[in-house]
């Protein structure tokens, strides 16, 4: 039976959720402080509690409600439509499938539990009412035609409150299972900026939040602007940070230059020449890109189009928390170093295992061991772009140095016979759709762009990193996130002994808005199993968490993400079996916790 609150979240459509909360009054009082401070100071503390009862999709999921071919186009700055296309329901569970493509003959039951955790992606925390979003780009499109949601979702209202929601999720799941740690891959934030890395570390701290910048419009009524108190990440799991391209570029795309690094504390409005080629088309003018209404519960975009509609230029009270992590020499070590100001653990959450020296330099790699009487290791690897010049700061690179340390690590797993996985953001050589039948085989989708070709410096493609890694059995799994989708594709060699899986996990900010939790077990065969299994957040009816989860299927569905009869969860919940090598077989014979 639902509980009412996923009843309720179920049933409530966008129209219902705005009659219901634009008016609301604020909960709390507030103190003014000057610039450079918050502007708002919470008195009584705003809390967004999740549903009352949590599940995996392995119990039951979240299901899109079709959308009638008949129902009326909008595009996307129509929102006061998008309940149109944003319904959904709550279904039976997702069937957890056993893939057995490296162990055709696999017949065999889990007998020990080696490892247990978790992993959140792309959660693109934003600003924004921030000078320095491309929104126009996306806002002016029309439906289904040539639109990005990466330039302008309205999902950006309360990408906070979702992270909140997971994090809530998580530790409910981890009461009845506990996690050995988690793992985030990458992308936190989405535009590189200062104010956007503190809330997303704060939200995982459990501090409070105040989720707007500049002016604070709305901080007082509207429902995603008001301050509030985050649950925080349980504190006796420890979590760790894999770097990504949006964490670092311009909208994840552009290396900033000191024009770009101004734009963020600037009071103008960033203008463009609102083409597809955005790092060209930031150069330019004739239109200007807009900020989000705060004032407005559908979060409207304005301050934006064609500069000759406004006689005046548009401006906004410039923020100096918006300020660029990035700079001109390193496109990483400021962001590095902000993970050392936390109050969960580790203290810089992985990066406090990089050499100082490295780490200075912005480099961002890692390994360790979650539990020291299992034989298993994390390698964390920066796959992103490097230095300015590269053709597409969105794809994967490996320079010398990072190659390797890879091949200096996999070896040390190797020798100390230690089964490893490699977290990264960015995946390679994977299937360019969800697959959900494992005899199914789809086309595959290359995302690294080896030097020479169009001025990059990647020492690796994706053919040759294959190659690279097939040299180490003892690699059972490589995870990632950048694609927003649940893909797993298997990695096979000749010798099974040599294949292993990649598991990619879908974003926190577009639809699906899932996280994974992985266990793997020692089979008593001694083959391994990994289980993967998709999570939605537990949203509850009266959170900006639900609003943005229908945001995400309307926006889906109105730039043709989906098709608008798609009712799937876009899950994928798997059994993935391993053949190990002789050797690791012995090694981990009598490891793990035995299942009852």
């Amino acid at each position: 039976m639902m509980n009412d609150d996923l009843k309720k979240s179920s049933e409530l459509t966008r129209r219902e959720f705005v009659k219901c909360f634009a008016g609301t009054t604020a909960y709390m009082s507030f103190a003014s402080f000057s610039l450079p401070g918050p502007l708002f100071l919470l008195t009584h503390k705003q809390r967004w509690p999740i549903a009352s009862d949590v599940y995996t999709t392995a119990e039951r999921q979240i299901l899109p409600k079709p959308v009638s071919a008949s129902t009326p186009p909008i595009d996307p700055k129509d929102l006061a439509l998008y309940y149109n296309y944003s319904s959904w329901t709550v279904g039976q569970g997702l069937s957890c499938t056993v893939w057995k493509t490296f162990v055709p003959g696999y017949n065999s039951t889990n007998a020990a539990l080696l490892l247990s955790f978790f992993t959140i992606t792309d959660i693109h925390i934003a600003d924004k009412e921030s000078p320095a979003q491309p929104l126009y780009y996306e806002w002016s499109k029309t439906y289904r035609l040539n639109c990005n949601s990466s330039a302008y979702s309205p999902v950006i209202l309360a990408t906070t409150h979702v992270l909140n929601a997971a994090v809530q999720t998580i530790n409910a799941l981890h009461e009845k299972s506990p996690f050995d740690f988690g793992i985030s891959l990458g992308d936190a934030i989405n535009n590189t900026q200062y104010n956007e890395l503190r809330w997303y570390i704060d939200v995982l701290d459990g501090r409070d939040i105040t989720p707007s910048s500049g002016t604070h419009i709305g901080a007082g009524f509207i429902d995603y602007q008001k301050p509030y108190r985050a649950a925080g990440l349980d504190k006796s799991i420890p979590w760790y940070q894999v770097l990504g391209n949006h964490d670092q570029f311009w909208m994840g795309t552009c290396y900033e230059n000191a024009q770009i690094q101004a734009a963020h504390i600037s009071s103008a409005i960033q203008t463009s020449d609102n083409s597809d080629v955005p790092c060209d088309s930031i150069t330019k003018t004739g239109f200007y890109s807009g900020v989000i209404d705060g004032s407005d519960p559908l979060g409207a975009v304005i301050k934006s189009g064609p500069i000759g509609d406004y006689p005046v230029p548009p401006t906004v009270v410039a923020d100096p928390n918006r300020y660029s992590l990035s700079t001109l020499t390193s496109s990483s070590q400021n962001w590095i170093n902000e993970f050392f100001t936390t109050t969960s653990t580790p203290v810089g959450h992985g990066f406090n295992l990089v050499d100082p020296a490295m780490r200075s330099s912005g480099f961002a790699c890692y390994s360790f061991v979650p539990k020291a009487n299992i034989p298993i290791k994390i390698i964390v690897l920066d796959d992103t772009c490097k230095e300015p010049g590269e053709p597409n700061y969105a794809a994967g690179s490996l320079d010398q140095l990072r190659l390797d340390w890879l091949r200096y690590q996999l070896q040390a797993g190797q020798d100390n016979n230690q089964l490893m996985i490699i977290a990264a953001h960015i995946p390679f050589k994977v299937y360019k759709n969800l697959v959900t039948d494992p005899t199914q085989v789809s086309e595959f989708m290359n995302l690294f762009i080896p030097a020479p070709n169009y001025g990059a410096t990647s020492v690796v493609s994706d053919a040759s990193l294959l190659a690279e890694l097939q040299n180490y059995p003892n690699l059972i799994m490589w995870i990632a996130g950048h694609r927003h989708m649940n893909t797993v594709t298997p990695q096979i060699h000749a010798d099974p002994t040599l294949s292993f899986w990649e598991v990619e996990t879908s974003s926190l900010r577009d639809f699906p808005q899932q996280f994974r939790t992985f266990q793997i077990y020692r089979n008593s065969n001694n083959t391994v199993s990994i289980i993967i299994t998709n999570v939605d957040p537990a949203v509850a009816a009266e959170s900006p968490a639900t609003t943005s989860r229908g945001n995400a299927i309307a926006t889906a569905r109105i730039t043709a993400a989906t098709t608008i009869d798609d009712s799937t969860s876009h899950a994928l919940n798997a059994e993935l079996v391993v053949q190990l090598s002789p050797v690791m077989q012995g090694v981990i014979a009598s490891a793990g916790t035995p299942v009852s």
